[in-house]
């Protein structure tokens, strides 16, 4: 897990380590091992490295290997068997990284090569042969990589901090990005951003930038959710259990053992978590390292999951460690948090993720998470409604798909959108335009199967998975997530969809989960990451956002109609002030106007 991070031009322009070395700094904490740049003429490549396989200097990047030169953040978790089959065609390898092993499968395969990579990656490589660019990111879009068209080139990088580096680049906001983060609570889809010039690769796509400045994309990955045919399909309810619990193992298996470092895991005390932990304890593994974080108690919930946690502790005496964070240290470590962020995030847990894995990164370099488990093994309560409504509908019909679909999941209606932002950030139903489109997409048997399918390939990557990479990457941290196993998930996508919804839904884990993990972990109700200090719209946290909302760098920027917000600051706590899935809208606010001034304005 690393940093990476280059510049190409073709109008002349040379490629300069000035501009590098900025963005590099901006990328440090990803990378706190070891960094380095290579420059040629109008290329440059940048890295900083955090070491995970081959500790020695042969993982060291920009890794050069003839005519080819690469950057590379994430793991190939195949790498061994990708290294003998490589070696049996004839390559020699001089490291045992799996970064070489991208070189080499890049030589034998071309970008193809892609399709046979089994992990979480974002990578660049520069061809002297044909003088392009090549850049490339993962199916599930786990590592970030964006990119910024500028005069005459090209640059790109592992976060937009990076990016932001230079000042010639386009700060404006992005119309299309503003309807999407505040209609779908913060997630902006691949291509765009919050800022118009700058841009993200689609997950599961190659990129090539051509000599003349021309830019190409393909598609190398498309995941399907129809029922399997042929005589080995899972036939049986308990068939199906079984497929998903071997793979899942599997899954296990592989982000415990690509790795010459200890792993361990985020126990939060749901499931997902837990299930982790007790996979790894069927497979023989002794002294699993385990980790949780609670907060204080508010007088409406309890702050921290400890009780549950604590009883899969005790079942499989790991070696645990919590910690206990005060409310009152909340609030003053968001500003840590916020300038984590590449994007703006409105996922309060994001602090949790980011005080945790401050501690955690003091005794491990890799730690497994939960996260993904529910998006793809349908466990939000959203999931029954939505499948109820679309039940029957024209799979074709894009505006049915919608209102099937939009009730429960969009923060707002385009007609409220258009009254909350001021005119001059006006544009058309964007969202809804896009989400028609994806919901109607063809591979999928049922709605549910859409939503689903929508969930996992494109929602999850700029929500959770995203803020998952940035508050642990913010500490060297590197999160594996094998819920969000490419196999597993087209195993689990062809599933039929009562053997997901069943029992308040994740019916399959549940499953698997009976008789391995305690059964109040598995019966328990399904509740959000509690954060008491940032949940409740009241105190020093509300102060904060009224604060932020009424500088003057947010009037001058003019996002938001006045009238609107004051109502929302009049009354936050009001059932309207609350979204479909109860995120509150003037933290949404609030967080993307802090975001900004911090990353933009830089005045904070």
């Amino acid at each position: 897990m690393c940093g990476i991070c280059g510049e190409i031009y073709w109008d002349g322009q040379l490629a300069s380590e000035s501009r590098l070395k900025p963005m590099l700094s901006e990328l440090e904490r990803r990378g706190p091992d070891d960094g380095g740049t290579w420059v040629q003429d109008h290329v440059g490549l940048g890295h900083r490295r955090l070491s995970i396989i081959d500790l020695t200097d042969g993982g060291h990047q920009p890794m050069r290997d003839r005519e080819l030169s690469l950057v590379f953040n994430g793991c190939i978790y195949n790498y061994q068997a990708l290294t003998a089959e490589l070696q049996a065609l004839g390559h020699e390898f001089h490291s045992h990284s799996d970064t070489e092993v991208i070189l080499k499968a890049y030589r034998q395969w071309g970008m193809e090569c892609v399709s046979r990579f089994e992990g979480m990656f974002a990578f660049a490589i520069w061809d002297d042969d044909t003088h392009q660019l090549l850049l490339a990111r993962d199916r599930m879009g786990i590592k970030p990589l964006y990119y910024a068209p500028v005069k005459g080139g090209v640059r790109f990088a592992s976060n937009t901090q990076a990016l932001l580096t230079a000042d010639d680049i386009d700060t404006s906001i992005d119309p299309v990005g503003l309807h999407h983060q505040l209609t779908l609570h913060a997630v902006i889809p691949a291509p765009y951003t919050i800022l118009k010039g700058i841009r993200k690769l689609e997950p599961g796509h190659w990129m090539i930038v051509n000599p003349d400045g021309q830019i190409y994309k393909k598609r190398f990955w498309f995941l399907e959710a129809k029922r399997p045919q042929g005589a080995d399909a899972p036939k049986t309810e308990q068939a199906w259990v079984d497929a998903v619990h071997e793979s899942l193992k599997e899954a296990v298996h592989k982000r415990l053992t690509a790795a010459d470092v200890p792993v361990g895991v985020l126990l939060s005390g749901g499931i997902d978590s837990s299930l982790i932990v007790g996979l790894l304890h069927e497979a023989g593994v002794k002294n699993i390292k385990t980790f949780s974080i609670g907060f204080e108690d508010a007088p409406e919930e309890k702050g921290s999951e400890f009780e549950f946690s604590d009883k899969v502790v005790e079942r499989f005496n790991t070696d645990h460690k919590k910690y206990l964070i005060s409310n009152t240290e909340v609030l003053p470590r968001l500003s840590d948090a916020v300038a984590a962020m590449a994007e703006p995030m409105v996922g309060q847990d994001a602090v949790a993720f980011y005080l945790l894995s401050e501690q955690v990164a003091q005794d491990v370099k890799v730690v497994m998470s939960g996260q993904g488990a529910d998006e793809v093994f349908g466990g939000y309560f959203w999931y029954p409604k939505m499948a109820s409504a679309g039940e029957g509908i024209d799979l074709t019909n894009p505006q049915a798909a919608l209102a099937a679909f939009r009730p429960y999941y969009f923060d707002r209606s385009h007609q409220e959108w258009l009254d909350v932002i001021n005119p001059q950030y006006h544009v058309g139903d964007v969202t809804s335009d896009y989400i028609g489109d994806r919901l109607t997409e063809p591979g999928a048997d049922t709605f549910l199967d859409q939503v689903l399918r929508l969930d996992v390939t494109t929602l999850i990557v700029d929500d959770p998975v995203k803020r998952v990479d940035n508050m642990t990457m913010a500490w060297g941290l590197e999160a594996r997530v094998p819920f969000l196993d490419h196999k597993l998930v087209e195993l689990v996508m062809s599933a039929p969809p009562e053997l997901k919804l069943k029992e308040n839904g994740k019916y399959l884990l549940k499953r698997i989960s009976r008789g391995l993990i305690p059964d109040a972990v598995i019966d328990r109700p399904k509740v959000a990451f509690p954060m008491p200090a940032l949940k409740y719209v009241r105190g020093e946290f509300y102060d904060f956002m009224k604060k932020v909302l009424t500088s003057p760098q947010a009037q001058a920027r003019g996002i938001f109609n006045e009238a609107a917000l004051q109502r929302l600051l009049d009354n936050p706590e009001a059932p309207e002030a609350f979204t479909a899935i109860q995120g509150s809208k003037l933290w949404h606010a609030a967080l993307l106007e802090y975001w900004l001034q911090m990353h933009v304005d830089k005045t904070l």
